[in-house]
Protein backbone atom coordinates (compact mmCIF):
# COMPACT_ATOMS: atom_id res chain seq x y z
CA UNK A 1 0.00 0.00 0.00
CA UNK A 2 1.56 3.24 -1.11
CA UNK A 3 2.21 5.34 2.12
CA UNK A 4 0.71 8.71 3.42
CA UNK A 5 3.30 10.59 2.55
CA UNK A 6 2.84 9.89 -1.18
CA UNK A 7 -0.61 11.69 -1.87
CA UNK A 8 -0.28 15.16 -2.98
CA UNK A 9 -4.18 15.16 -2.42
CA UNK A 10 -6.31 13.50 0.12
CA UNK A 11 -10.29 13.49 0.37
CA UNK A 12 -11.43 11.49 3.33
CA UNK A 13 -15.52 12.11 4.01
CA UNK A 14 -15.78 15.59 2.23
CA UNK A 15 -19.63 17.00 2.57
CA UNK A 16 -20.18 20.12 1.09
CA UNK A 17 -23.18 22.21 0.42
CA UNK A 18 -25.02 25.16 -0.89
CA UNK A 19 -27.84 26.05 2.13
CA UNK A 20 -30.25 23.03 1.91
CA UNK A 21 -28.27 21.68 -1.39
CA UNK A 22 -25.54 18.68 -0.69
CA UNK A 23 -23.66 18.63 -3.63
CA UNK A 24 -21.03 15.44 -2.22
CA UNK A 25 -21.63 13.58 1.07
CA UNK A 26 -18.95 10.83 2.26
CA UNK A 27 -16.55 12.05 -0.49
CA UNK A 28 -13.49 10.06 -0.53
CA UNK A 29 -10.43 11.11 -3.03
CA UNK A 30 -6.43 10.75 -3.20
CA UNK A 31 -4.05 11.49 -5.89
CA UNK A 32 -0.64 10.29 -6.07
CA UNK A 33 2.43 11.87 -6.07
CA UNK A 34 2.98 11.67 -10.21
CA UNK A 35 -0.42 10.52 -10.69
CA UNK A 36 -2.55 12.08 -13.86
CA UNK A 37 -6.34 11.85 -12.47
CA UNK A 38 -8.84 12.87 -14.85
CA UNK A 39 -12.02 13.47 -13.01
CA UNK A 40 -15.34 12.88 -14.30
CA UNK A 41 -19.37 13.67 -13.68
CA UNK A 42 -22.33 14.94 -15.16
CA UNK A 43 -23.92 18.47 -14.78
CA UNK A 44 -24.26 19.27 -11.11
CA UNK A 45 -21.83 16.16 -9.74
CA UNK A 46 -19.97 19.48 -8.18
CA UNK A 47 -16.50 18.59 -9.91
CA UNK A 48 -15.62 22.34 -9.88
CA UNK A 49 -16.51 22.42 -6.42
CA UNK A 50 -14.24 19.73 -5.70
CA UNK A 51 -11.30 21.45 -7.40
CA UNK A 52 -11.94 24.34 -4.86
CA UNK A 53 -12.44 22.46 -2.00
CA UNK A 54 -9.33 21.21 -2.70
CA UNK A 55 -7.56 24.66 -3.63
CA UNK A 56 -9.29 26.29 -0.32
CA UNK A 57 -11.28 28.13 -2.37
CA UNK A 58 -14.27 26.64 -0.66
CA UNK A 59 -14.69 25.85 2.86
CA UNK A 60 -15.74 22.30 3.09
CA UNK A 61 -18.42 21.25 5.41
CA UNK A 62 -17.35 18.08 6.43
CA UNK A 63 -14.53 15.40 6.08
CA UNK A 64 -11.03 16.34 5.70
CA UNK A 65 -9.07 17.99 2.90
CA UNK A 66 -5.31 17.16 2.73
CA UNK A 67 -2.82 19.23 0.46
CA UNK A 68 0.87 18.24 0.61
CA UNK A 69 0.03 16.40 3.71
CA UNK A 70 -1.69 19.57 5.83
CA UNK A 71 -4.85 20.06 6.34
CA UNK A 72 -6.16 22.68 4.36
CA UNK A 73 -8.79 23.63 6.94
CA UNK A 74 -6.06 24.31 9.41
CA UNK A 75 -3.31 25.68 7.24
CA UNK A 76 -1.88 29.21 8.17
CA UNK A 77 -1.42 32.38 5.73
CA UNK A 78 2.28 30.99 4.96
CA UNK A 79 1.00 27.33 4.26
CA UNK A 80 -1.43 28.31 2.06
CA UNK A 81 0.88 30.72 0.35
CA UNK A 82 3.85 27.56 0.16
CA UNK A 83 0.88 25.47 -0.68
CA UNK A 84 0.01 27.81 -3.90
CA UNK A 85 3.55 28.41 -4.99
CA UNK A 86 3.82 24.65 -5.20
CA UNK A 87 0.44 24.21 -7.12
CA UNK A 88 0.02 25.46 -10.66
CA UNK A 89 -3.59 25.87 -11.98
CA UNK A 90 -5.47 26.65 -15.35
CA UNK A 91 -9.21 27.72 -15.34
CA UNK A 92 -11.08 26.68 -17.84
CA UNK A 93 -11.06 30.17 -19.81
CA UNK A 94 -7.17 30.55 -18.91
CA UNK A 95 -8.46 33.62 -16.30
CA UNK A 96 -5.06 35.67 -17.83
CA UNK A 97 -6.01 39.31 -16.39
CA UNK A 98 -6.77 41.08 -20.06
CA UNK A 99 -4.56 44.23 -19.31
CA UNK A 100 -1.53 42.37 -19.18
CA UNK A 101 1.04 40.84 -22.40
CA UNK A 102 1.50 36.96 -22.67
CA UNK A 103 5.00 37.90 -20.92
CA UNK A 104 3.49 39.70 -18.24
CA UNK A 105 0.76 37.30 -17.30
CA UNK A 106 3.35 34.34 -17.10
CA UNK A 107 5.48 36.49 -14.91
CA UNK A 108 2.76 37.57 -13.03
CA UNK A 109 3.55 34.62 -10.25
CA UNK A 110 6.92 34.78 -10.46
CA UNK A 111 6.87 38.95 -9.24
CA UNK A 112 4.71 38.12 -6.46
CA UNK A 113 6.13 35.00 -4.99
CA UNK A 114 9.94 35.60 -5.30
CA UNK A 115 12.38 37.93 -5.22
CA UNK A 116 14.48 37.53 -8.42
CA UNK A 117 15.60 39.93 -10.37
CA UNK A 118 13.57 41.39 -13.68
CA UNK A 119 16.00 39.70 -15.96
CA UNK A 120 15.45 36.83 -14.57
CA UNK A 121 11.68 36.64 -14.34
CA UNK A 122 11.66 37.72 -17.73
CA UNK A 123 14.29 34.66 -19.09
CA UNK A 124 12.08 32.65 -17.07
CA UNK A 125 8.39 33.44 -18.35
CA UNK A 126 10.11 33.07 -22.24
CA UNK A 127 11.62 29.91 -21.17
CA UNK A 128 7.71 28.65 -19.85
CA UNK A 129 6.09 30.34 -22.97
CA UNK A 130 8.26 28.37 -25.25
CA UNK A 131 7.85 25.19 -23.23
CA UNK A 132 4.25 25.54 -23.88
CA UNK A 133 4.67 25.91 -27.66
CA UNK A 134 3.96 29.55 -28.07
CA UNK A 135 6.48 31.67 -29.79
CA UNK A 136 8.32 35.04 -29.18
CA UNK A 137 5.49 36.94 -31.44
CA UNK A 138 3.25 36.16 -28.53
CA UNK A 139 5.02 38.01 -25.53
CA UNK A 140 3.91 41.15 -26.23
CA UNK A 141 -0.13 40.02 -27.18
CA UNK A 142 -2.97 40.83 -24.69
CA UNK A 143 -5.60 38.09 -24.35
CA UNK A 144 -7.93 39.88 -26.90
CA UNK A 145 -5.05 39.01 -29.73
CA UNK A 146 -5.27 35.27 -28.96
CA UNK A 147 -6.89 32.19 -30.52
CA UNK A 148 -8.63 29.82 -27.84
CA UNK A 149 -5.68 27.69 -28.33
CA UNK A 150 -3.14 30.25 -27.26
CA UNK A 151 -5.25 31.86 -24.42
CA UNK A 152 -5.07 27.95 -22.81
CA UNK A 153 -1.04 27.50 -23.42
CA UNK A 154 -0.81 31.02 -22.39
CA UNK A 155 -2.75 30.21 -19.01
CA UNK A 156 -0.77 26.91 -18.62
CA UNK A 157 2.87 29.18 -18.99
CA UNK A 158 1.67 30.69 -16.00
CA UNK A 159 0.49 27.90 -14.23
CA UNK A 160 3.87 26.57 -14.63
CA UNK A 161 6.14 29.71 -13.96
CA UNK A 162 6.27 28.81 -10.50
CA UNK A 163 7.96 25.07 -11.46
CA UNK A 164 4.79 23.26 -9.18
CA UNK A 165 4.93 20.08 -8.36
CA UNK A 166 0.78 20.00 -8.74
CA UNK A 167 -1.31 21.02 -11.62
CA UNK A 168 -4.87 21.49 -11.72
CA UNK A 169 -6.46 21.66 -14.51
CA UNK A 170 -10.20 22.99 -15.41
CA UNK A 171 -11.38 21.42 -18.63
CA UNK A 172 -7.92 22.55 -20.44
CA UNK A 173 -9.62 21.37 -24.05
CA UNK A 174 -12.87 22.88 -23.74
CA UNK A 175 -13.68 25.20 -26.74
CA UNK A 176 -10.48 23.67 -28.77
CA UNK A 177 -11.14 22.01 -32.13
CA UNK A 178 -10.41 18.41 -32.55
CA UNK A 179 -6.96 19.10 -33.81
CA UNK A 180 -6.25 21.94 -31.06
CA UNK A 181 -7.18 19.30 -28.34
CA UNK A 182 -5.07 16.91 -29.34
CA UNK A 183 -2.15 18.71 -29.27
CA UNK A 184 -2.75 19.97 -26.11
CA UNK A 185 -3.35 16.67 -24.64
CA UNK A 186 0.11 15.74 -25.88
CA UNK A 187 1.52 18.58 -24.59
CA UNK A 188 -0.31 17.94 -20.60
CA UNK A 189 1.42 14.58 -21.42
CA UNK A 190 4.63 15.28 -22.16
CA UNK A 191 4.88 17.80 -19.61
CA UNK A 192 3.51 15.49 -16.95
CA UNK A 193 5.64 13.06 -17.79
CA UNK A 194 9.78 15.32 -18.71
CA UNK A 195 8.68 17.78 -15.37
CA UNK A 196 7.03 14.87 -12.97
CA UNK A 197 3.98 16.42 -12.32
CA UNK A 198 1.24 15.30 -10.34
CA UNK A 199 -2.30 16.16 -12.28
CA UNK A 200 -6.12 16.59 -11.33
CA UNK A 201 -7.62 17.40 -14.24
CA UNK A 202 -11.45 18.10 -14.48
CA UNK A 203 -12.54 17.23 -18.34
CA UNK A 204 -15.95 16.09 -20.47
CA UNK A 205 -13.48 15.07 -23.40
CA UNK A 206 -13.00 11.44 -23.45
CA UNK A 207 -10.26 11.68 -25.90
CA UNK A 208 -7.99 13.35 -23.14
CA UNK A 209 -9.23 10.56 -20.34
CA UNK A 210 -7.84 8.01 -23.14
CA UNK A 211 -4.78 10.17 -23.92
CA UNK A 212 -3.61 11.56 -20.75
CA UNK A 213 -4.92 10.12 -17.74
CA UNK A 214 -3.74 6.99 -15.61
CA UNK A 215 -7.15 6.89 -13.62
CA UNK A 216 -10.06 8.54 -13.80
CA UNK A 217 -12.57 9.43 -10.48
CA UNK A 218 -16.03 9.28 -11.69
CA UNK A 219 -18.32 11.99 -9.38
CA UNK A 220 -22.25 10.47 -9.03
CA UNK A 221 -24.35 9.97 -6.29
CA UNK A 222 -22.70 12.51 -4.43
CA UNK A 223 -19.49 10.92 -4.11
CA UNK A 224 -16.68 9.32 -5.79
CA UNK A 225 -18.42 5.99 -7.28
CA UNK A 226 -15.37 4.36 -8.99
CA UNK A 227 -11.60 5.36 -9.36
CA UNK A 228 -9.42 3.37 -12.16
CA UNK A 229 -7.81 3.27 -15.47
CA UNK A 230 -10.38 3.81 -18.74
CA UNK A 231 -10.03 0.33 -19.92
CA UNK A 232 -11.73 -0.52 -16.72
CA UNK A 233 -14.31 1.71 -16.00
CA UNK A 234 -15.46 0.16 -19.32
CA UNK A 235 -16.47 -2.33 -17.54
CA UNK A 236 -18.18 -1.11 -14.81
CA UNK A 237 -21.98 -2.14 -14.12
CA UNK A 238 -22.72 1.22 -12.49
CA UNK A 239 -25.27 3.25 -15.28
CA UNK A 240 -24.15 6.67 -15.50
CA UNK A 241 -20.21 5.03 -16.39
CA UNK A 242 -21.40 2.46 -18.73
CA UNK A 243 -23.53 5.53 -20.70
CA UNK A 244 -20.86 7.67 -20.40
CA UNK A 245 -17.86 5.33 -21.68
CA UNK A 246 -19.80 3.02 -23.71
CA UNK A 247 -22.31 5.37 -25.68
CA UNK A 248 -21.84 6.24 -28.96
CA UNK A 249 -19.07 9.14 -28.40
CA UNK A 250 -17.33 7.15 -25.48
CA UNK A 251 -16.61 3.80 -28.27
CA UNK A 252 -15.40 6.50 -30.44
CA UNK A 253 -12.96 7.72 -27.80
CA UNK A 254 -11.61 3.85 -26.95
CA UNK A 255 -11.56 2.94 -30.72
CA UNK A 256 -9.10 6.39 -31.09
CA UNK A 257 -7.04 5.48 -28.24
Amino acid sequence: MTGRSEFVIEVEGLLTAFGDRVIHQDLDLTLERGEVLGVVGGSGSGKTVLLNTVLGLKTADGGTVRLFGKDVSEMTKEEHAEAERRSGVLFQQGALFSALTVIENVSSPLIEHTRLSRDTIRELAELKIAMVGLGPESHHLKPAELSGGMKKRAGLARALALDPELLFLDEPTAGLDPIGAAAFDELIRTLSDDLHLSIFMITHDLDSLYAVCDNVAVLADKKVVEKAPVQELEKSDHPWIQEYFLGPRGRAAARAA
